[in-house]
């Protein structure tokens, strides 16, 4: 912001003012005064005359006949006196008519006596009636400046909210010799702490306590609190405060509100009941400040309990305090309790604001119920604020997300001053529903309409392009922002980087985010959790480290969200050693970073380490959510502990009044086929209060085929036949289970279920890290340059036991036996190992795209105990990580 320069020279004291052709009347209207009757005995009667009818006029609300009689003033001759100038000023500011200001600003020559005060009251006139600029021009161009005229300029600075211009109009005022008195002290310390100029803060500090302001004056030192508390040195306003003579709620309210702030809601709380132990009574802002903090921070059910608590002591929430939580549980991804508290509101006879309006619609638009966001609307226009541009705007987003762009378009045509979010609301919407071409069309006429795109904008644009199949017009648009003078945020490259990634291509996402690095474009923490799990695979583990040790040059690493992040990725990676230890470094750890390392020992086949550290999540205090309770299912499955599984999972309702998903019977399901308890699991999905999905059906599918029950597997194929026709692998399976079971093969049956689909084996392809190169395998791949080198190590491994089936005829594989198909994938993967080193690898790591068979999971049993290797494999159905002969998933996949 340019500094302002105030002159000292002496300008001319009466600049011409500008016209302005439109009046303003007011009520009643009456005859055009006239002087021409007057006959005064001398000039001070006349004027006495003049000034009491003028006076008349304006007490009775006839300000616009009082402004043109002054043109009759001025025919006869005669000179206002500036008492009455000054209240002519005054109904100018009490009628908000900076028309009429004007229009006295320019017939400022009839005054008799241009003094001070009749300049310093045409400054306060302009800045209360709205126009800052003006006020400053008659400010600069003022023979001499007392007090009250800097008092003046820097109350139009304030109400304008341009807190570095106050902080230099008064470093000025202090240049020219003007002491600030008790009434402008506290407008200087509010804009030093709004714009966070701690040093002027202090310096005027130590100034109060040389005049003894400090303990004489309770505003003055609260102003003083005010200050260190904006500018986050709660150390230095605690110390303050102790020291305070008089403590009233201002100053409670600063110190709870700046605890707030920073985080720290339990040093607030402490303040809080100080205050109350004080007897000062909490007020309406108190509790607010407190509800706002709760809401913020994600506890809204203890915002909830605040607010019963004020009721029971009196306290009415106000439209504050709902809007506060309203917004809370939005922002929470809490929408149904949003809209649930909204109308709750409404029966306790709150009336609602713009704020808390376009907060329910918020949660309208994330929940995409088209029908509340209507009702919604008719309630804005019943209340009459439609003219709101945030009610405008969240009505827009709003029929936007749920679909209806025509209603979107109908409020964004009616909105006469749109502002930039009611511009990227509307294209936004249109990006959102694959409309490019009319998303681009608007984004034009942005260009050429008052309100020109930001950042926010070309982002806006950049993604749904990349996002519909256009890469190369999203990087048009992209390399295009400099020359339109838009700066390419973080946000721009992460909008690039989290774009490449949606569409699959990892590898496009890393060069872009190399290229951010090179051109010293700093990262910001959604950067980093864009780009980690984009490379949560066995293949990635170097490009993981690669983006944790850039995180930690720029002083992420230790960013709990990105923390969290490094611990699951490192996982499934192949590494739990590495998200253990940075588990363990963590100071503060929140409830998903004991849910990744949780899950982390799921996945490598640790099932009791990973139950001891949920039962240590709960003696730390915190809350397991329903990730916590879905690992540790998991855990008690592959521990085969089923009774601990069944109370865990009894205890989410119970206990968390958590209501279990899909996904968590589904991990049931799972416990029960793991311990070879297949009539439970099928009894559990008969009785589960909701219809079995895909997922359901698939786990208990996998429990058949574990347990070689191929009368259930029969049943529940077809079942899950009837939830996804044309699933050619269950259609598969199903043929071959009727087959091994004894049961007519029914191929029609199969045929009509699947839909046409043809039931063929799928081709087994695998992908192999080796010397930073990722090489690919498939099936029987003989084109390899090594190819009968490998085969000569795969017969070898297959020579000492490992190739013949035990179970003969009863395996059911989703691959082509070998002698049809050839040696599968991840048998020469593993030779490739093997053979492409110099010396055996401590670990191989593979990827493959469908089910590994019994097979070649025996296989790789017998290489890591022969070889004395780790094989981390993850297939379409299980992350297996083989060492001395055995397997993490307990040969159960």
């Amino acid at each position: 912001m340019e500094s302002l320069i105030l002159p000292s020279k002496s300008r001319p004291p009466y600049p011409p003012a500008p016209r302005h052709e439109t009046p303003v009347d007011l009520p009643p209207k009456s005859v055009k005064f006239s002087l021409s009757f007057i006959k005064p005995q001398s000039l001070t009667a006349s004027l006495n005359v003049t000034d009491a009818h003028l006076n008349h006029l304006c007490k009775n609300g006839r300000l616009s006949q009082a402004v043109e009689a002054l043109d009759d003033v001025a025919q006869c001759g005669f000179k206002l006196n500036s008492r009455t100038y000054i209240d002519l000023l005054q109904a100018c500011i009490d009628s908000e008519s900076i028309e009429l200001g004007r229009k006295l600003h320019s017939r400022i020559g009839l005054v008799n006596d241009v003094d001070l005060y009749v300049e310093t009251k045409l400054v306060g006139m302009y800045a209360k009636c709205g126009s800052f600029d003006d006020a400053l021009d008659v400010f600069e161009k003022m023979r001499e400046r007392n007090l009250y005229s800097w008092s003046a300029i820097i109350g139009a600075c304030s109400r304008e909210q341009r807190w570095r211009e106050v902080v230099e109009i008064f470093g000025s005022m202090v240049r020219e010799g003007v002491i600030p008195d008790a009434f402008l002290l506290p407008k200087i310390l509010q804009a030093c702490g709004n714009s966070g100029n701690l040093d002027m803060g202090k310096s005027i500090h130590s100034w109060v306590i040389r005049n003894g302001l400090i303990q004489s004056n309770t505003r003055v030192c609260n102003a003083v609190l005010g200050v260190y508390v904006k500018c986050g040195r709660l150390d230095l306003a605690e110390k303050l405060f102790k020291n305070m003579v008089e403590r009233d709620r201002v100053a409670w309210n600063s110190m709870i509100s700046g605890f707030c702030n920073c985080g720290n809601i339990e040093e607030a709380n402490r303040f809080f009941h100080a205050m109350h132990d004080e007897g000062i009574k909490a007020g309406m802002v108190t509790w607010n400040i407190l509800v706002a903090s709760y809401c913020q921070s994600g506890k809204c059910d203890v915002a909830i309990e605040l607010m019963k608590e004020m009721e029971k002591l009196g306290v009415r929430p106000d439209v504050f305090t709902w809007t506060s939580i309203i917004s809370g549980f939005c922002h929470n991804n809490m929408g149904a309790q949003a809209l649930e508290l909204f109308k709750d509101m409404l029966w306790s006879g709150i009336e609602p604001s713009g704020v808390t309006i376009s907060s329910a619609l918020s949660a309208c638009a994330k929940l995409k119920v088209l029908n509340k966001g209507k009702e919604l609307h008719l309630y804005a226009v019943k209340m009459g604020v439609m003219r709101d541009v945030l009610v405008a705007n969240s009505l827009i987003d709003m029929y936007s997300k749920c679909g209806d762009l025509e209603a979107a378009r109908r409020i964004f045509d009616m909105v006469l001053k749109k502002d930039v979010y009611t511009w990227n609301s509307m294209i936004g919407g249109y990006i959102q529903a694959g409309y490019c071409g009319k998303a681009y069309d608007l984004f034009n006429k942005m260009q050429e309409s008052d309100v020109k795109p930001n950042a926010v904008t070309w982002n806006v644009m950049i993604s749904g392009y990349i996002q519909n199949g256009n890469e190369d017009q999203a990087m048009d648009l992209f390399e295009q922002m400099e020359s339109f003078q838009i700066k390419r945020d973080t946000a721009s490259w992460n909008t690039l980087i989290s774009g490449y990634l949606q569409i699959g291509q990892t590898n496009k996402a890393l060069g872009v985010f190399r290229k951010m690095h090179n051109l010293n474009v700093a990262p910001n923490a959604i950067t980093i959790l864009s780009v980690l799990p984009a490379f949560d695979n066995l293949l990635s583990l170097s490009k993981v480290k690669e983006i944790h040790c850039y995180a930690f040059r720029k002083n992420l690493a230790s960013e709990i969200p990105i923390r969290n992040s490094l611990i699951d990725t490192y996982a499934k990676a192949g590494d739990i050693v590495y998200s253990k230890s940075i588990f363990n470094i963590m100071p503060q750890k929140d409830v998903i970073s004991w849910n990744s390392l949780i899950g982390g020992y799921v996945l490598h086949g640790y099932p009791d380490l990973a139950i001891d550290l949920f039962n240590q999540l709960k003696k730390v205090g915190l809350k397991p959510n329903r990730g916590t309770f879905l690992n540790v299912i998991y855990a008690c499955s592959k521990a085969k502990l089923v009774d601990e599984g069944k109370k865990i999972f009894a205890s989410m309702s119970e206990d968390y009044q958590i209501i279990p998903s899909l996904e968590h019977y589904s991990a049931m399901v799972n416990l029960f086929g793991h311990s070879g308890r297949l009539r439970e699991a099928m009894d559990f999905v008969e009785r589960m209060p909701m219809e079995p999905d895909h997922v359901v059906l698939e786990a208990l599918l996998t429990a058949c085929r574990a347990n070689s029950d191929y009368g259930l597997l029969v049943q529940t194929a077809e079942r899950l036949l009837e939830l996804e026709p044309g699933n050619s692998l269950v259609s598969n399976l199903l043929l071959q289970a009727r087959i091994i079971s004894g049961k007519s093969a029914n191929t029609a049956k199969v045929r009509h279920l699947d839909k046409g689909a043809e039931i063929n084996k799928p081709v087994g392809q695998c992908w192999i890290e080796a010397k930073n190169l990722v090489h690919s395998f498939g099936a029987g791949d003989w084109q390899r340059p090594c190819a009968d080198l490998l085969y000569s190590l795969v017969e070898t491994i297959q020579d000492r036991g490992m190739s013949s089936n035990p179970l003969g005829a009863m395996s059911i594989d989703e691959e082509e036996k070998e002698e049809i198909c050839g040696v599968h994938s991840e048998k020469l993967a593993f030779a490739y190992a093997l053979v492409g080193s110099p010396s055996v690898p401590r670990a191989i790591r593979i990827v493959k795209n469908i089910r590994m068979c019994g097979d070649c999971h025996r296989t790789a049993k017998l290489i890591s105990r022969t070889y004395d290797v780790k094989i981390y494999l993850n297939d379409s159905k299980c992350f297996h990580r083989f060492e001395n002969g055995k397997c993490s998933c307990g040969d159960y996949w």
